[in-house]
């Protein structure tokens, strides 16, 4: 499985809310409900405005494709200087597969939908992502277009079925959008992401992910890379944020937490599956990257759901210790 086929599976995104959006006159809204979860539509008809924090209003084009994966609060609206009303107060969580019309409706007019991350560790599979991708469909986009007219097909006409068909479709809608982003990303974009991006990057990232539990170096990695060891090192962290053997270390906990929470397997057998000579070594890693000991954090994943407590993260380091076979 490539890359970002594994971390969004490892996501598990669910259609939460799949609807279209029909605004019209002088609006905006306050985007108060994307924590832990991912917003992805497509402006059908009209234009709006897009607002995060700390960074200045951006148009989106009728025909354009945005997706908020981070959790960020945004202000989406006519006009990046109409008062925002907060959305979780204004519309209605339940109306999904329906279209909401809003303040009259018939200026702007949005489909898509917004997801559920399921994974426990969605802060660590998130962190670093641009806070708004933004693509257009038109072009050589045909993909992203037939999702996105057959959604709106399944709005007006709804039929048996529809609402799981349209949850489908927002699903091929996502990927679609994050494939044209990563085709053309912003180019001061940072982390595992925008280092997808790079095919050079991109090459290095899927041998670890195809097999996590080798005993890699940045050597072997810039000899995937076609690069030399320095050249790859550097780029690697300009263009992911982290060392590659960070990265590696953080994914292979990202998949250690997955069978904590999901499998029957043994901490030991994890452990020498994912490149540890021992499992003191791997416990100690886990704890530093995920915050807590495996056998508390399986412990914690089962008493609260999918939902962990608050708690500190750890921040991987070339220079701490990952055996490895």
């Amino acid at each position: 499985m490539d890359p970002l086929s594994e971390v969004l599976a490892l996501l598990r995104p669910h259609g939460y809310l799949t609807a279209g959006f029909d605004a019209g006159g002088d609006w905006a809204l306050e985007l108060d409900d994307l924590a832990g979860r991912i917003k992805c539509y497509a402006v059908v008809k009209g234009s709006c405005w897009l607002t995060l924090a700390g960074h200045p209003p951006v148009p989106v084009a009728e025909g354009a494709c945005f997706v908020l994966p981070t959790g960020r609060t945004a202000v989406i609206g006519s006009a990046p200087d109409v008062a925002p009303a907060r959305a979780s107060t204004v519309l209605d969580p339940d109306r999904s597969g329906q279209v909401i019309t809003y303040n009259g409706g018939g200026g702007v007019y949005l489909v898509g939908a917004r997801f559920e991350a399921g994974s426990p560790h969605v802060g660590l599979l998130l962190r670093n992502l641009p806070p708004l991708m933004l693509v257009s469909t038109s072009d050589d986009r045909a993909r992203l277009r037939w999702s996105i007219e057959l959604m709106m097909e399944e709005f007006r006409e709804p039929r048996p079925g529809s609402d799981l068909i349209a949850q489908q479709l927002a699903h091929m809608m996502l990927v679609q959008a994050l494939r044209l982003y990563l085709a053309a990303p912003a180019h001061d974009d940072v982390g595992w992401f925008a280092a997808l991006a790079d095919p050079r990057m991109h090459a290095a990232l899927a041998a670890m992910h195809a097999d996590p539990g080798r005993s890699w170096t940045v050597r072997g990695l810039a000899t995937v890379a076609g690069m030399s060891r320095s050249a790859f090192a550097e780029c690697f962290r300009t263009r992911a944020g982290e060392t590659p053997i960070a990265y590696l270390a953080r994914w292979r906990m990202m998949l250690a937490a997955e069978r904590l929470q999901h499998g029957d397997d043994t901490v030991a057998r994890i452990a020498g599956s994912l490149g540890y000579e021992s499992e003191p070594a791997f416990n100690t890693a886990f704890k530093r990257i995920m915050g807590v000991p495996p056998r508390r954090y399986a412990g914690l994943v089962r008493q609260n759901g999918s939902h962990l407590p608050a708690g500190r993260v750890g921040d991987p380091s070339e220079q701490d210790p990952v055996p490895v076979r």
